[in-house]
């Protein structure tokens, strides 16, 4: 014990090797056109070439290097201009910085005292979002994904009509309803389930041709669940949906909800970074009315994932939850020998807080309202803002706004080729940037009335999509979607994305499918 326990210069210089392989290998190569999407190998041979085991004695420098070179060559190359599979994709090189900064770090910010820089970023880079969502005031968190922010929604919703079931749970409450679209994110599902309200009480409201919940749909669907002796809690609109990219009418949900008095919340993970736009944030119109959002940046902006906030507009404060007393927190005036009283606390906390006194002492010699850890049901937490803060530093939100716009006009600039091509069927007009569309190979023209077509159809992406990622050039997503077979739908989020790109990718599609 008498000398540390690890070889400070050594570490330092298998560092700077790393740095210089992730560089190379992941920054350079991994977004080089010219380079591969994907070196596809099947689970065994992949098994085989990253040798798994993991055994009693460690490996030398030069095993281990070898080995940071083959995860980052034998991965996906999410930053790949090809790169178009999922709603996320590019690399910004100042967000890797934060990203950077973030791991070298490695503190959680639910206390000033251990994150002081982050906790101050977390706060403002909040504020921000809030500001462009158009309140001027309110909380907010950044959580582990847009599943769990909306999560978050749906427990502070409950809370705050029925602040016992926090300690009480479900059994005093009446049978709860939450309504989302039929296009609505898998999480209000999960989350029915996670949170105890259960699966059988969310209830899939009706969409129009375009993937937009229908109000009056909404209106029906609350009247019936009343009827049936169920309170209604819960909405959830979504702003840009994951397949279709559809904004539901926010300002007309928003109205239904103030009649019923029912808490709104905005599922905006994919489509909230229109905000930055002067030219595009009309998708959201309305938003302002909602009592939660959830906004991911590391889709659209690129920062990086993971990057999910949870705004909330509620501002009010309030007593601490009776469970605070019993750990050292006292409903009256400080006194030097009983501790210290507990101050107001806005929703978040009141909802999620517990007040460990091992982590939220009250009689630190700093201002503890700045120890926001407690807003969140997690206790270790990274810290998603730093990365964010550092991009919008760096390119400002004309920069992010000039991104968002640049996705949306090479959008429109592929949709236009997909209408001149022969053999390219769109399933819609796309709203926002998700391009939904089929390939039609010649062996199938002039055969849409057949009752084999749409069955053969929809085995034509798959078989594309196989063949794209065996030969590593490209990548996007193929799914059903309700009555439609199998289309692909293409997403850009990467501002390294050209015209040569978009039009190799629709080269490619037809090349690998015109034969089928």
């Amino acid at each position: 014990l008498d000398d540390p326990g690890l070889d400070m210069t050594a570490g330092e210089e298998f560092l700077q090797e790393v740095f210089q392989i992730l560089l190379e290998e992941g920054v350079r190569k991994s977004t080089d056109v010219t380079q591969k999407v994907c070196d596809w190998k099947e689970p065994q041979e992949l098994r085989e070439l990253l040798d798994l085991e993991l055994r009693s004695d460690g490996e030398g420098r030069e095993r281990l290097l070898q080995r940071c070179r083959d995860v980052l060559r034998l991965s996906v190359h999410t930053g790949h201009p090809r790169f178009f599979n999922q709603l996320f994709s590019g690399l910004d090189h100042h967000a890797l910085a934060g990203r950077f900064l973030t791991e070298t770090l490695n503190t959680s910010p639910y206390t000033y005292e251990v994150a002081p820089v982050l906790v101050l970023m977390e706060e403002q880079v909040l504020a921000k979002l809030r500001e462009l969502v158009g309140w001027s005031s309110g909380d907010g968190i950044f959580a582990p994904g847009g599943s769990m922010s909306n999560m978050l929604a749906m427990n502070v919703a409950r809370f705050q009509r029925f602040p016992e079931s926090r300690s009480r749970g479900n059994w005093d409450l009446p049978r709860l309803a939450l309504f989302a679209s039929q296009e609505s994110h898998y999480s209000i599902l999960k989350g029915a389930a996670l949170l105890g309200i259960g699966t059988d009480n969310v209830h899939l409201v009706r969409t129009d041709e375009r993937g937009k919940m229908i109000p009056e749909e909404l209106e029906k669907e609350i009247q019936r669940v009343k009827s049936e002796g169920s309170e209604p809690l819960f909405v959830c609109a979504t702003s840009g949906t994951t397949v279709l990219g559809a904004f539901d009418p926010l300002d007309a949900i928003a109205d239904i909800c103030a009649h019923h008095g029912l808490w709104l919340h905005v599922d905006a993970a994919w489509g909230g970074s229109a905000l930055l736009s002067p030219k595009l944030r009309h998708l959201l119109a309305g938003i302002h009315r909602a009592d939660s959002v959830t906004w991911n940046p590391h889709k659209l902006l690129m920062v990086g994932l993971q990057c999910s906030a949870f705004l909330l507009r509620d501002s009010s404060v309030g007593a601490p939850h009776p469970e605070f007393l019993p750990l050292g927190c006292l409903p009256r005036p400080p006194s030097l020998i009983l501790g210290v009283s507990c101050p107001s606390q806005g929703l978040l906390q009141r909802c999620h807080g517990v007040g460990a006194t091992y982590l939220f002492q009250r009689d630190k010699f700093y201002d503890v309202s700045l120890d926001t850890g407690d807003k969140s049901p997690q206790c270790g937490r990274r810290a998603d803002g730093l990365k964010l803060w550092i991009l919008w530093k760096a390119v400002g939100t004309r920069g992010l706004a000039w991104r968002v716009e640049r996705a949306f006009a090479a959008t429109r600039y592929l949709l236009e080729q997909v209408k001149r091509r022969e053999g390219f069927q769109l399933v819609m007009e796309p709203e926002f940037l998700n391009l939904c569309f089929w390939l039609i190979p010649p062996s199938l023209w002039g055969q849409d009335s057949s009752p084999e077509f749409w069955d053969k159809l929809g085995k034509v992406a798959p078989a594309i999509k196989e063949k794209m990622i065996r030969k590593g050039s490209m990548m996007v997503a193929y799914q059903p979607h309700g009555s439609h077979v199998n289309f692909f739908r293409q997403i850009i989020t990467n501002p390294a994305v050209t015209r040569q790109d978009l039009d190799f990718f629709l080269d490619e599609i037809q090349e690998l499918g015109w034969d089928l």
